[in-house]
């Protein structure tokens, strides 16, 4: 029996692959629809026809050999799709993971490679079978070689063999396809062929002649006096175009039965599919996976069952165990809440194994454990467990090390906080937590079923840590964010442990009094709404409210929704100054929301035995590197509104402490801007210490600084932080009330007068569509899936975060960096002072009066010094009796 060689034209399936499905991304921002309908496709072939031989053909370039015979060739297509070309990259890798062959030759087209390849294999005895969408390839059609030709996108193929052929083709010889090029052209490749020549008239010439040649020594005998003149005058026409049309049978190209033999590799390929998070592909290529690969995937079987660790002989031989093997991956469970954390399980993952480890004091699984309770007695096994955390010999990958910390557990050494380590891989991702990070690392590694025992979940979590921790380790390595994460993110850990467990004190008396006293505002708030309305009605329903401004009080209607007029934020300041009706709305809406989220929303927050909360500073949630912070968000407090001081106002400093002290970077950002860009007007404004709005304002406006009016700083300074934040010219109009066309004009002037900042951000977006990502001074990464897409809209959104990103990312990055010297330093000067919150650009501190200059001049020195920019780096410095008082 002849052995199959099959050969795939990449160029063309990818194409229709790529058309044939919506578009699917990856986790990381990558395009993947294309790959995802080629795999299917190459599923459904090893499935149903079990090929011996695979080999992929490929477009090396866009100029061929044909080019150099007829310029024009292929000049009408349009260009591809940059969502497409950027799956190539990943054909070619999917094509190795898999094991198969892809061949490209610069000079020739995937359609020559095929032609003299699949001939070889004829000549070496096998069968042949082009797998294709381009119907060029019917040609090759000849006995034991046939066409298989993709129908429906790709999940069909109609099999071409002569017979087939010959059917749809009026009788003609495969090899006559050439012929009718050379008559009739083809528009797909801008072939030319003969003027007025179409399918039916070159099917007739061709059962008449022949050939071309044929057909061009019988132009006398042919009927039709126009026909006639069209192929007498385009004789060399028709020969060109037929060597066009020609695929080749003699490219520079081997058959080589051993290289085209397919060597699935297991790890290759699971890790192929899950780096691009194509699940449904994982089931469907394990009958293709060669027996007696260590494939990275687990299944039940190999699922080692959980062992319990429940005396201390048991828990010594594992502490052996681990340092034996010179690491330990746990997982652990948690009880409590800041500042009152205990560890209560612990799950360990060690060569392949999984253990779980009671370390509750009741030796009962996890349930509330005592063992932090100075009155009760640490578990023995804890005892003997916890050495490994602070043994620096033992490398340790866990997840979550904040929480070790608030546990009072002494990690040491080097560590691998994975959930840290998975928000630098992907920051666009919305969790991290372990079974996130299996589904996007080992998506096969089988998960505990819901209602899992804690024991089993827990170690199951160590086990897939310590199976997919070294795959994390070796993209942190491949994307160069080693540093960043060492350096920067993994210290900053142990910071924010600090500041969660300090929490700021809230004064319950003022906050009482707040509440009730903003309340009342509510309330006539309401009253005077309903008043100025005319009518009764509920100022919190948007149904109710829209009705009320837009048909009793006729106001004009700015945007309508599904559901009936919008009432947002947007629409309400658009009809600012309509009616007096829209203050009061504005008002009530703003003071409704500071009750709810800061007046109530704290005092059930306040822990009972410190009077303080403790706010949760997160590590892991925005794409720009940016700190957050929850229950509650202490950074979202509006600045310089008289609400906000209010709120400001609750927070005092505590017990011992006398003062709260604020540490703010002056323009942070546009010094960034201005060291990034080498703008030569911003750094000669920050050097001389000059008012950067104003200056900014002098020169887009060519008046000196001191004819420079507040309402134009105003302007020029939403330029600034537009820039910034890459604000368009309708989010400026938005901004400062004016047209759009006056806030293109701004923008305009601003680049014309700043070439340096122009220049920067002209190149920061060239270097991402290039690329496809973007990154800070520290080398923090954001992929940008959208860089490139033909969608306007989202590429316009891509690049406005390419302009901002880079900007924001290293202002935090240099505040991170700064926080760790600070709190170092101050706790290497054994003070008591210390740091409490950070509102990006600001610290916010509890001191003691007789470490004021102290503290102070270590801010100064770790918050200005941090980094050597072309300009200084400034901070403002104030203090007071509440947080209102001290900003």
């Amino acid at each position: 029996m002849k052995k199959k060689f099959f050969i795939l034209d990449g160029s063309s399936l990818l194409y229709r692959a790529f058309y044939a499905l919506p578009l699917l991304e990856s986790k990381s921002g990558e395009f993947t629809n294309a790959i995802y309908g080629f795999s299917n496709m190459l599923v459904k072939l090893m499935t149903e026809w079990k090929p011996d031989y695979l080999v992929i053909a490929f477009d090396a370039g866009k100029k061929t050999f044909r080019n150099e015979m007829f310029a024009e060739y292929k000049g009408t297509r349009k260009p591809t799709p940059p969502e497409l070309l950027s799956q190539i990259p990943l054909l070619h890798e999917m094509a190795e993971a898999w094991g198969i062959s892809l061949v490209e030759l610069p000079g020739y087209e995937a359609d020559d490679i095929i032609g003299t390849l699949a001939n070889k294999a004829v000549d070496n005895g096998c069968e042949a079978y082009v797998v294709t969408g381009d119907r060029d390839a019917l040609q090759l059609v000849k006995p034991d070689l046939s066409v298989l030709f993709t129908k429906k996108g790709i999940s069909e193929l109609k099999v071409y063999d002569v017979t087939a052929f010959q059917e749809e083709y009026d009788g003609l010889d495969p090899i006559q396809l050439i012929d009718m090029k050379g008559l009739m052209g083809d528009t797909s490749d801008n072939i030319p062929g003969v003027p007025g020549v179409g399918p039916k008239t070159a099917s007739k010439l061709l059962a008449a002649y022949g050939s071309v040649e044929e057909v061009l020594l019988h132009i006398e005998e042919i009927a039709g006096k126009k026909l006639q003149e069209n192929i007498r005058e385009n004789q060399q026409m028709a020969i060109l175009s037929k060597k066009l049309a020609t695929i080749r049978l003699d490219v520079p190209v081997e058959f080589d039965d051993t290289a085209f033999k397919i060597t699935t590799a297991g790890n290759e390929l699971t890790r192929f599919y899950t780096r691009y998070n194509i699940k449904s592909m994982l089931k469907a290529i394990q009958p293709f996976i060669s027996e007696g690969v260590a494939v990275e995937a687990a299944s039940e079987e190999r699922l080692p069952e959980c062992q319990v660790i429940n005396d201390a002989s048991a828990a010594k031989k594992l502490v052996d165990e681990c340092r034996q093997a010179g690491r330990i991956s746990a997982a652990a469970v948690f009880s409590g809440k800041i500042p009152s954390v205990a560890l209560t399980g612990l799950g360990v993952a060690v060569n392949g194994k999984r253990y779980f480890v009671d370390v509750s004091t009741k030796g009962d699984f996890g349930q509330d454990s005592l063992f932090f309770d100075e009155n009760a007695a640490e578990n023995e096994l804890w005892k003997i467990l916890k050495v490994l955390f602070s043994d620096e010999s033992v490398v340790k990958y866990i997840h979550g090390l904040k929480n070790y910390y608030h546990a009072n557990v002494e990690v040491t050494g080097k560590v691998y906080d994975l959930e840290l380590i998975g928000y630098l891989l992907n920051p666009a991702s919305s969790k991290y937590d372990v079974s996130e990070l299996a589904a996007a690392f080992a998506p096969t590694l089988t998960a505990p079923e819901k209602g899992t025992d804690i024991y089993n979940n827990v170690s199951w979590q160590a086990f897939a840590l310590e199976h997919f921790s070294e795959d994390m380790l070796h993209q942190l390595e491949e994307k160069e964010l080693e540093k960043l994460y060492n350096d920067m993110e993994l210290p900053l850990v142990d910071v924010l442990a600090d500041m969660e467990k300090n929490g700021i004190y809230v004064n319950r008396k003022n906050l009482h009094e707040q509440s009730v006293a903003v309340g009342k505002t509510i309330a006539d708030l309401d009253k005077e709404i309903r008043e100025l309305a005319g009518m009764d009605f509920n100022v919190n329903s948007p149904k109710q409210l829209g009705e009320v401004l837009f048909e009793k009080l006729g106001l004009p209607v700015i945007k309508k929704t599904k559901t009936g007029y919008s009432t947002n934020a947007e629409v309400l300041n658009q009809l600012r100054g309509e009616h007096p009706v829209i203050e009061k709305i504005l008002s009530y809406r703003l003071w409704t929301k500071l009750k709810s989220t800061y007046l109530d929303g704290i005092s059930q927050l306040i822990d009972s035995g410190t009077n303080r909360v403790h706010t949760s500073f997160n590590q892991t949630v925005t794409a720009t590197g940016r700190l957050s912070s929850s229950d509650p968000n202490l950074q979202n407090i509006p600045v310089r509104t008289e609400e906000g001081k209010k709120i400001r106002q609750l927070f005092e400093p505590g017990a011992g402490y006398d003062y709260l002290l604020s540490a703010d970077y002056s323009q942070i950002e546009l010094r960034v801007l201005a060291h990034m860009s080498q703008d030569e007007n911003f750094i000669k404004a920050f050097k001389n210490n000059e008012d950067i709005h104003a200056r900014t304002a002098a020169e887009v406006f060519g008046i000196p600084m001191e004819e420079v009016t507040p309402t134009l700083r105003r302007h020029a300074k939403a330029v600034n932080f537009g820039i910034v934040y890459g604000i368009s010219d309708y989010g400026l109009s938005q901004d400062l009330g004016i047209t759009r066309k006056e806030a293109a004009g701004y923008i305009d002037s601003y680049f014309e007068k700043c070439k340096g900042v122009k220049t920067f951000i002209d190149k920061v977006v060239e270097d991402a569509h290039a690329k496809g990502y973007v990154q800070t001074a520290y080398g923090r990464r954001r992929e940008l899936s959208s860089i490139n897409s033909s969608n306007y809209m989202q590429r316009m959104l891509a690049e406005r975060m390419a302009m901002n990103t880079p900007i924001q990312g290293t202002a935090a990055d240099i505040i991170k960096l700064a926080m760790i010297k600070a709190h170092k330093m101050i706790k290497d000067a054994k003070l008591k002072s210390r740091i409490l919150l950070q509102v990006h650009d600001e610290l916010v501190l509890e001191v003691v009066e007789s470490e004021l200059e102290a503290v102070k001049s270590i801010l100064k020195d770790a918050m200005e010094n941090i980094v050597s920019l072309s300009v200084p780096l400034s901070i403002d410095i104030s203090m007071g009796k509440n947080w209102a008082e001290a900003k």
